[in-house]
């Protein structure tokens, strides 16, 4: 991705080798602006929506999801802003329906009549599960996709999205004049003004020399973790996936785009030889739960709870409701809530959250039921969760033999729960000249020669992941501009906006999943001949 310049990083020392890098671009003002469907209106697809209409004049023209609430919500603020009711078009109950609505008005316009203008681009943003029958459903279209990380949660739903896109892309490349659609992976990590002067001062400054090794973390969050995944949707694998692809899959391609994607388009990708991985649910489990908890499974009728740091109560009510935070993580237990607050005041609001977090399960509740549904209020130490809390990751490479420069190198990352930071990314980067040290906010870079240390202090861009949803929404918008107004082929265009194209995007969740082969066979897995065994084998059939 062509990286844009800016005045405002600063510096401890003084330093003319290092450009001031990475301010927000202006406003992307499109002589003919995408339209856009966005496929679940949750926090993603709110995030985007967002993230789209505060850095470019794109329209935001339709909406696809089945909750009444959610849906008229999300409408009113992006789509039919002031306007009721909704006009055809722009609000579905389901992608199927959007489907459907497309393929008629496109015959339609074929015999003549005049229809409302169609969608250009589509944000999919629905649950990880059901990724793949919307990427799958939609592709014949040859609309431009963003899709929400992790691209499915099975390595063979990935391998049938990834051909699905490609028959796409040939398909639309040669009939009827249309062209390749651009596919962008919502690996927002790549996008923040941070993490991209990070890695130009690593890859192209080669201000370290040579990479002989990365540290990574992802501290998620104490409570957080909780949250997410040992109350919430990705708690369990048989319904969800891995943690190490739901929560840390872009913290994989991340470390991938440092080490592994070519600078040059012409370039080649340096490919690890070999990955490990050891990791477990070490924390949340019944042996740790505290013995003031007795039998309760429910923070509202615990004798522990007020003494407890995962009281339900603590997190949603007294953490955030009671300090006026409706919207998330409160509006997850119950999407009505925000709603509730606004309309009905905070005491109403309370009485729902109460009620919600006191629902329960036990052991006559059927497994599909409990499936189906997050308990916000049950106890962490007796859930069903199984999803690691603690795991890491070892990336190695072996030199390359032709280029010096790809030498050999070794990354190591580390996904942690029980953390006070939530999501902010620290680590070291050592190399042939020099180490730097990098949190979410700052780079520090000590050269071994001169002895000094310099502190760089990228643009601190608003928005979700340090800027990353706003940058990743906007390089996909303009890639998506570029090839519809003619100014760039598809190929072009993903390199030059988005710095990834479908193959390396799929490649990087490959290795997810050769990871937790890994980890759960206590391997050494050789990546060539797990690529041969378990993906060539089925792009080939």
């Amino acid at each position: 991705m062509a990286p844009y310049l800016s005045d405002n990083t600063t510096s401890d020392t003084n330093s003319d080798s290092h450009e001031a890098y990475l301010k927000a671009p202006d406003f992307q003002n499109f002589d003919n602006p995408p339209r856009v469907l966005v496929i679940g209106a949750g926090s993603r697809g709110t995030a985007y929506a967002e993230a789209a209409l505060e850095g470019t004049n794109t329209i935001i023209a339709a909406v696809c999801e089945p909750i009444h609430s959610k849906r008229e919500a999300f409408g009113k603020r992006f789509i039919w802003t002031g306007k009721w009711p909704a006009q055809p078009g722009q609000h579905f109950f389901d992608w199927q329906q959007w489907v459907e609505w497309e393929e008629e008005r496109r015959e339609d316009e074929v015999r003549g009549r005049v229809r409302e203008p169609g969608i250009d681009a589509v944000f999919v943003c629905v649950l990880d599960e059901m990724h793949e029958e919307v990427v799958c459903g939609i592709a014949h279209l040859g609309v431009h996709i963003c899709c929400e990380k992790p691209l499915s949660t099975r390595l063979e739903s990935c391998i049938r999205m990834y051909k699905a896109l490609k028959y796409a892309k040939k398909s639309n490349d040669t009939v009827g004049g249309k062209k390749e659609p651009i596919f962008g992976i919502c690996h927002v990590l790549r996008y923040s003004p941070h993490n991209m002067l990070l890695r130009h001062l690593v890859r192209d400054k080669n201000v370290i020399g040579d990479v002989l090794s990365i540290e990574h973390c992802e501290p998620v969050g104490w409570w957080h973790f909780s949250h997410s995944y040992v109350r919430g949707n990705w708690r369990k694998e048989s319904t969800s996936a891995p943690s190490l692809l739901t929560k840390s899959c872009h913290d994989i391609d991340f470390l991938m785009w440092m080490l592994c994607t070519p600078s040059s388009s012409t370039s080649t990708p340096h490919l690890p030889s070999h990955i490990t991985s050891t990791g477990s649910l070490k924390y949340f489990r019944k042996s740790h739960k505290p013995a003031a908890a007795g039998s309760a499974t429910n923070c509202l009728s615990c004798a522990h709870e007020s003494s407890c740091s995962y009281s339900a109560k603590k997190i949603y009510l007294d953490k955030h409701l009671a300090k006026g935070n409706a919207d998330w993580p409160v509006k997850i237990v119950n999407s009505e809530i925000e709603d509730i607050y606004k309309t009905q005041g905070a005491e109403a609001a309370k009485s729902q959250l109460l009620a919600d977090l006191a629902e329960d399960y036990d052991v006559s509740t059927p497994l599909g039921v409990r499936n189906k549904r997050n308990y916000f209020g049950r106890c962490v130490w007796d859930s069903d969760n199984d999803v690691c809390d603690d795991q890491m990751v070892t990336l190695s490479w072996e030199d390359d033999g032709e280029d010096a420069r790809r030498g050999a190198k070794t990354a190591l990352f580390h996904m942690i729960a029980q953390t006070e930071k939530q999501c902010e990314r620290r680590g070291r980067i050592y190399g042939t000249k020099g180490e730097i040290e990098y949190d979410s906010t700052t780079i520090s870079i000590h050269d071994f020669a001169t002895n000094k240390t310099t502190r760089h202090v990228p643009h601190a861009a608003g928005g979700g992941h340090g800027g990353g949803d706003a940058g990743l929404a906007r390089q996909f918008l303009m890639a998506v501009n570029a090839v519809d107004s003619g100014d760039m082929r598809t190929y072009e265009a993903q390199r030059a906006f988005l710095g990834c194209d479908l193959e390396e995007a799929f490649r990087s969740h490959a290795v997810v999943f050769a990871a937790e082969d890994a980890r759960v066979q206590r391997l050494v897995v050789d990546w060539e001949t797990w690529w041969k065994e378990n993906v060539e084998s089925q792009l080939a059939s």
